[in-house]
């Protein structure tokens, strides 16, 4: 039973398998950068019989199927599953490269807050400068719901509660979903504004992800090393809207169908073969470069070179759906 925890982070994994095998990795990753902290890790799961043996010392949270909506809706219950005083969630799909001690010292004295900036106008699933006239703030927080940051009290009950209350009205406030659903991270952008609370400035130290900095993404979870670019306009996948060129996140965020394909499978492979058989690290790294890196990255090569000839004799291909819907 969780109790008396003065730092906890949570992660919750409901619904489909493949979120456990998320979450998995996720602790191990933590666990490995806090063998001696006080930090404890918590998962929220309806399928607890799916964690492996090497995991039994981590708290659970027990959720029966559905209990807290669908798709990006249990993230709106963040204050009710909070198991510590000060508590980080962050998405199953995310990998530790560090201890977290210094994300909890940047956080320190907000009732809830994220990672992202600060923004009045411009389009962010629904129009910026609409949202806030409908509800009379200047601004609101504009972030990745991948994190957040909360500290139990009075506030952060009131902030979570009006989100719930708002995702009812989310069509009729005039906002897009995200496959096909209310998308939390808009719900909980209000909800904060309400409240004057403010994210962390986004400086690329804590979080980010292969979207916001699409070149040259490179980790290894169990060196401690991780390093994604934005790079500088005009380069095609320059992104105006992210605020850094250089990242070096402790917690990557591999979100979309990322997870199924490199780096991902490999600090996924090492973190396994480490970990759980025992194995050196330097062997590891061995094994995962000849069974993994080296075949990943070829059919990779192989692709880029001819995709332009493969879709100008046969066009492009549909979309596969992704393993998580």
């Amino acid at each position: 039973m969780v109790q008396n925890i003065k730092k906890a982070v949570l992660t919750i994994a409901t619904g489909k398998p493949v979120y456990i095998q998320m979450a998995v990795n996720l602790a191990r990753s933590f666990k490995w950068w806090h063998k001696n902290s006080n930090i404890r890790f918590v998962l929220a799961t309806d399928q607890k019989d799916l964690l492996p043996q090497d995991l039994s010392d981590i708290e659970i949270i027990e959720l029966q199927p559905g209990q807290l909506g669908q798709g990006f809706s249990p993230k709106l219950h963040l204050d009710k599953l909070a198991p510590a005083e000060r508590t980080l969630f962050i998405d199953a799909d995310c990998l530790c490269v560090s201890s977290l001690e210094s994300v909890f010292d940047r956080f320190a004295g907000h009732s809830v807050s994220v990672v992202g900036e600060r923004i009045s106008h411009g389009e962010w699933f629904g129009d910026v400068a609409s949202v806030c006239k409908q509800f009379g703030v200047t601004a609101l927080p504009k972030f990745n719901g991948g994190v957040y940051y909360m500290e139990k009290g009075e506030l952060s009950d009131r902030i979570y509660t009006k989100a719930r209350e708002l995702e009812p009205q989310y069509d009729q406030i005039g906002l897009t979903r995200l496959r096909g659903r209310p998308n939390d991270e808009l719900l909980m952008a209000i909800a904060m504004a309400l409240h004057n609370q403010t994210a962390i400035p986004d400086d690329g130290s804590i979080f980010t992800d292969p979207q916001a900095c699409p070149v040259g993404l490179s980790i290894d979870v169990l060196r401690g090393k991780s390093r994604l670019l934005n790079p500088p306009a005009p380069h095609p996948k320059h992104q105006p809207w992210y605020p850094v060129t250089e990242a070096s996140p402790i917690l990557v965020h591999f979100l979309g169908d990322r997870t199924s394909g490199y780096p991902y499978v490999r600090e996924e492979m090492r973190l396994s073969l480490v970990m759980v058989k025992g194995w050196p690290l330097w062997i590891s790294d061995f094994w995962a470069v000849l069974t993994c890196s080296v075949p990943q990255v070829s059919i990779r090569t192989f692709k880029d070179v001819f995709r332009p000839f493969y879709r100008q004799f046969f066009g492009t291909r549909t979309i596969s759906t992704s393993n998580r819907i």
